[in-house]
């Protein structure tokens, strides 16, 4: 498959490579999230904003027989198809193209078993804004405010149903009131530090759409051991994922 000069593959395990580019990459915080939701097998599931698309890849890696994608980017959503035919998974993976407040009639409401969106980490009017439109789209909530993107997950959850996002720290108050207005209720949340003794970077968030109050704060997740080498649960999180094959 041609690339483009911007663009290499990654190999999420020995089987399936994905395209990254530029513009359209990702981090830790994607594949923290992906194992974070954690869908089973045969579970109905769907990713917000997903990007180069590594949400849905790492599922796919992990067992899971289909997934749903949401994409509003073109050049986001030509360099997914191009995964999925790279890797033959027309028949398992469904890349919906277009606005996330736009999906009546394009994914079936009430149920999905797991939703989960990595979204802009910076909130209207606040930071210095990108000047890519990629990178606006990605980083700042120009195209969906928090509230939306919750009131657009209850939509397409069942009851009971998990909706997993992740955030700075600084956002966790309003990631819960979000949540809690769109009737999706905090149950599991996970903060991420670098190492011993560093203050958390993210937490991961899960809540389930109907449930009754009531929130388990997990062990925080380190990346590093206090050496810098990886930790042994993040080396369980990137499994045979190695970054441009290596």
């Amino acid at each position: 498959m041609d690339l483009s000069d911007k663009e290499h593959i990654e190999y999420i395990d020995s089987s399936l490579q994905l395209i990254v580019s530029d513009a359209h990459t990702f981090g830790t915080d994607a594949l923290l999230l992906a194992a974070f939701a954690s869908p089973k097998r045969n579970q109905t599931v769907c990713d917000f904003g997903t990007g180069c698309g590594i949400i849905p890849f790492y599922w796919l890696s992990h067992g899971v027989e289909k997934v749903n994608a949401v994409e509003i980017q073109e050049k986001a959503c030509d360099q997914v198809c191009r995964s999925v035919k790279l890797n033959s998974l027309e028949d398992r993976f469904n890349l919906i193209k277009g606005d996330l407040k736009e999906l009546k009639g394009k994914l079936p409401f009430g149920e999905f078993d797991v939703v989960t969106m990595n979204p802009p980490y910076t909130a209207i009017g606040k930071g210095i804004m990108s000047t890519s439109a990629a990178d606006k789209t990605a980083r700042h909530e120009t195209d969906l405010t928090l509230d939306e993107l919750c009131e657009v997950a209850a939509k397409l959850l069942k009851f009971g149903g998990k909706f997993c996002i992740c955030l700075r720290p600084e956002r966790l108050t309003e990631a819960i009131v979000a949540m809690k207005n769109a009737k999706i209720e905090p149950k599991r949340l996970r903060f991420v530090a670098q190492r011993t003794g560093k203050a958390p970077w993210l937490f991961l968030l899960e809540g389930k759409r109907g449930r009754n109050s009531g929130i388990i704060v997990e062990k925080e997740l380190l990346i590093q051991k206090d050496d810098g080498s990886e930790s042994d649960e993040m080396l369980e999180i990137l499994g045979n994922y190695r970054k441009n094959g290596e």
